[in-house]
C-alpha cells in the first residue's frame, strides 16, 4: 500500500488509516481478526480514542503483539492539563503500551475550547510534558468544526504536527467559508502538517429519529455512509487524490474491508473524474461542519 510522509513527524503513513472505533462493535475474537486483516493489507497507522466504547481494550492484545508495525494515534476530549494527563495515562493503561506515537486534541469545535487547550494549564501543556517524558512522540488535533477554527488552531499551536478533518466531494462542492476545508489542506501543506481525512465516505446526515430510529440504522456511523464497493472506491480515490496524507476508515466494521481494498488498488484520480464527482454530489446534504448540525 502506498505511503506518504505525515508532515513533520517524519513517519511514512499508509494512505489508509484504520479507524479503530470499528472494533467497538465486535467481540474480542472478531476484533483480533479485524486487526490482523488490517495489518495483512499493510496498514501501519491506527487511530483510537477513549470515547470509542471499548475500542482501546479490544485493540490492546493485537496492538501489543504487533507494536512495532503500528503508528498509534490516540486522543482526548479533555481541555485542561489535569484532565488530559489523566486520560493519557488511562489510555496507555487500557491499550497496555508504554507510548503513544501521536496524541491529539479530540474534536475541537468552539473558539473557547481553543483558548482552554492553549492556556498555561491547558491540555497542550500536558501533551508537551508527556512528550518530554517519552510517553508521547507527536502532537496533533482533530476537528469536525469550521475550517476557520482549524486555521486559528494552526496559528496558535506552533508544534502541531498533524490535523484530522473532514474532506469529501460533498463539502468540496459547497460554496462558503464554512465548507472550505481545502484551505485547511493548503495551509497544512505550507506548514508541513500531516493531514488525516475523515468523513471521506459520508453520504449525508441520517434521517430524523422519527423517520429512522437510531436502532434501525444499518450502519454504526453517526452519519449515513456510502456502502457499495464502487462508491467506496470512488470516495477513497477522491480523498487520496486531494493530497491528504491518509484517509481514515469509517466506523462500521462492515465497511472496513472495502476501504482496505480501495486503498490497496489506489492509483490516482484525474481532474476530470474529480470534477465530475463533485458536480454530481454538490447538492447532497453534508454532516459537517459539526456546529451546523447542533
Amino acid at each position: 500500500m502506498e505511503t506518504r510522509t505525515l508532515g513533520g513527524t517524519g513517519h511514512d503513513s499508509t494512505i489508509a488509516t484504520f479507524g479503530t472505533i470499528a472494533l467497538n462493535w465486535l467481540e474480542q475474537e472478531g476484533a483480533n481478526q479485524m486487526v490482523e486483516h488490517v495489518l495483512d493489507h499493510g496498514v501501519n497507522h491506527f487511530d483510537v480514542a477513549p470515547t470509542y466504547g471499548d475500542a482501546e481494550l479490544k485493540l490492546g492484545p493485537k496492538l501489543r503483539q504487533h507494536r512495532e508495525d503500528v503508528f498509534l494515534g490516540c486522543k482526548t476530549q479533555e481541555r485542561d492539563y489535569d484532565g488530559a494527563r489523566r486520560k493519557l495515562e488511562r489510555s496507555l493503561n487500557r491499550l497496555g503500551v508504554e507510548k503513544i506515537d501521536l496524541y491529539q486534541v479530540h474534536g475541537l469545535e468552539y473558539e473557547e475550547e481553543l483558548d482552554a487547550i492553549t492556556a498555561d494549564d491547558g491540555a497542550l501543556a500536558a501533551f508537551r510534558d508527556a512528550k518530554e517524558e517519552g510517553l508521547v512522540d507527536h502532537v496533533g488535533l482533530t476537528s469536525h468544526g469550521s475550517p476557520q477554527l482549524i486555521l486559528d488552531a494552526i496559528d496558535r499551536i506552533d508544534d502541531l504536527e498533524s490535523l484530522m478533518f473532514p474532506l469529501n466531494p460533498v463539502v468540496v462542492g459547497k460554496d462558503g467559508d464554512e465548507y472550505d476545508y481545502e484551505r485547511v489542506l493548503e495551509r497544512c501543506e505550507e506548514e508541513d502538517i500531516g493531514t488525516l481525512c475523515i468523513k471521506a465516505f459520508a453520504k449525508g446526515s441520517w434521517p430524523s429519529a422519527d423517520e429512522l430510529p437510531e436502532t434501525d440504522r444499518p450502519f454504526a456511523n453517526w452519519y449515513e455512509p456510502v456502502s457499495r464497493p464502487d462508491e467506496i472506491r470512488e470516495r477513497f480515490d477522491f480523498a487520496a487524490a486531494q493530497g491528504v496524507t491518509s484517509v481514515v476508515s469509517p466506523g462500521d466494521p462492515k465497511l472496513v474491508s472495502m476501504v482496505l481494498d480501495a486503498a490497496a488498488r489506489y492509483d490516482g484520480m484525474d481532474d476530470a473524474a474529480q470534477r465530475s464527482l463533485v458536480e454530481r454530489l454538490r447538492h447532497e446534504g453534508s454532516p459537517v461542519p459539526e456546529q451546523l448540525h447542533h
